[in-house]
């Protein structure tokens, strides 16, 4: 009896797993049985002819119940459009016709897409939309599609460019990418006419022994910044992430440089100044943005620096660093509210020495600026104290400053100090952000022009008021602090 129980025992058990089996290994025909995707579409936004775009990917699932089995997976346009394929370890190849077959999803498996793209050039001055769709072809004989498109635009490309003459780049509606840098050779100027956007990968910067002029103008700015124009997360593209190309650096044997109407941002050090004459000009910086950098935004060593109406801010060291030399800074804004690291430097540190070594500071002027961030003190002087120390100049007018430890008000005139507890001066109890019209660090938004009710607005020194702001716009006969002009939004 014990070994008839046994035996029925058993074979329902064998049954049992027959059946498992049975169900693990049989693939639906229903029409009804569908494959479910994490998107419909991969959108690789604009992208540069020829150049490879970064990988895409997303995931297919089978949740029908049943086993489904592909028939066929294929690119429908196969080579025409660039985009290259891979499906769960398979590439869709040249040799295979962009395609694979018998792909099986068993119930509740899922496999992974990968996505790249190497556009044709497409042979118009702008973006024209290119599009392909991966077709998977089932058992059933049902077909679902998943749809990939970008914006191909036909860019010029520069690889490890040497200016050994006077040149002028820009000029065209074609957008220029550059790999490996820029090198401008001593005795000879590269312009970058009004409009032009220089697009650096990772590796890439301007390396300037010689000159280098930037032409933009109002509505028609130049605009230096990295090469990726997809996206890091959904809400954030990689030109809003600092550290994507190398910056400019000016050469000890590098003077006459002009920025008007210039745009830097998205670099590790924006504009970094060699040690040289000082009683030549080193950098015009007018009108200009340098934003959003992984090291200094501005950094001038030993040199003769002149910027009027620019907006500096968001780095990781300092928003501008001094350190010797004979440097003016008139309606700047430097806002210092990096958002990718705490240890965030001064919105403005000037310095009479360099690495330890006297580096006379013949003049620092700040006028009619803003000076602030998170912090409570950002600003930082720092005197090289000693028998032999270096000259120490430095002048405050007309400027909001966000700073509790200044003791010495000779070298400030007509200041407002920022969240300030003191009788004795001109306070306000606004908060940094508050000066502006956007501060979110949690989008990386910013907007730098001045909110309603900064206590910058119309105070602002008239002897030292320029008569345009950062945007073109006239000045009024009450100058705000900063490199903005206030505008009541509408």
């Amino acid at each position: 009896m014990m070994a008839n129980k046994s035996l029925i025992l058993s074979a329902v058990l064998a049954a049992a797993m027959l059946a498992a089996c049975t169900d693990d290994d049989t693939f639906t025909t229903s029409p009804s049985n569908l494959l479910t995707f994490s998107t419909d579409t991969i959108r690789m936004d604009t992208v540069f002819s020829t150049v490879p775009t970064s990988t895409r990917t997303f995931w297919v699932y089978n949740r029908s119940g049943d086993g489904i089995r592909c028939t066929n997976v294929r690119l429908v346009n196969g080579n025409q459009t660039g985009f290259r394929v891979n499906v769960d370890g398979e590439y869709l190849s040249p040799t295979a016709g962009y395609q694979v077959h018998d792909v099986e999803l068993r119930n509740k498996d899922s496999l992974r897409v990968f996505v790249e793209l190497t556009s044709p050039v497409n042979g118009e001055e702008g973006p024209r939309l290119l599009e392909d769709d991966l077709e998977f072809t089932l058992e059933s004989g049902a077909r679902q599609r998943v749809n990939l498109n970008a914006y191909t635009w036909d860019a010029t490309l520069l690889r490890d460019m040497v200016v050994s003459r006077d040149t002028t780049l820009g000029g065209t509606a074609r957008p220029i990418v550059v790999y490996g840098g820029i090198k401008v050779d001593s005795l000879v100027t590269l312009r970058l006419a009004a409009g032009t956007t220089l697009y650096f990968h990772a590796d890439a910067g301007l390396d300037v022994y010689g000159t280098l002029v930037a032409e933009g103008a109002p509505g028609a700015e130049v605009v230096l910044r990295g090469d990726r124009t997809d996206r890091m997360f959904d809400y954030l593209p990689y030109d809003m992430v600092s550290g994507q190309w190398q910056g400019i650096r000016l050469h000890s044997s590098s003077y006459d440089n002009t920025l008007e109407y210039t745009d830097v941002h998205g670099t590790f050090d924006g504009i970094v100044c060699d040690s040289s004459d000082v009683t030549r000009p080193k950098l015009n910086l007018y009108s200009s943005t340098v934003h959003n950098c992984q090291g200094y935004g501005l950094m001038a060593v030993a040199s003769r620096v002149e910027a009027r109406n620019c907006q500096i801010t968001n780095t990781l060291h300092d928003c501008v660093a001094v350190f010797g030399g004979d440097v003016s800074l008139t309606h700047c804004t430097l806002a210092q509210f990096y958002p990718f690291d705490s240890a965030r430097g001064a919105a403005l540190r000037f310095a009479n020495h360099s690495g330890g070594w006297p580096c006379p500071l013949v003049r620092m002027d700040c006028l009619n600026s803003i000076v602030t961030g998170y912090a409570d003190h950002m600003m930082a002087g720092e005197r090289l104290d000693g028998d032999d120390a270096a000259a120490f100049n430095y002048r405050f007018a007309g400027t909001l400053l966000r700073d509790s430890t200044v003791v010495d008000d000779e070298h400030f005139v007509d200041m407002i100090w920022e969240d300030v507890a003191d009788e004795d001066r001109d306070t306000s109890i606004v908060e940094g952000e508050e000066n502006f019209r956007l501060v979110d660090i949690d989008t990386q938004h910013y907007d730098f022009h001045l909110a309603e009710g900064s206590p910058a607005i119309g105070a602002a020194m008239k002897d030292y008021a320029l008569p345009d702001d950062r945007d073109g716009l006239p000045r009024d006969e009450e100058p705000d602090m900063g490199c903005y002009e206030y505008v009541k939004e509408e």
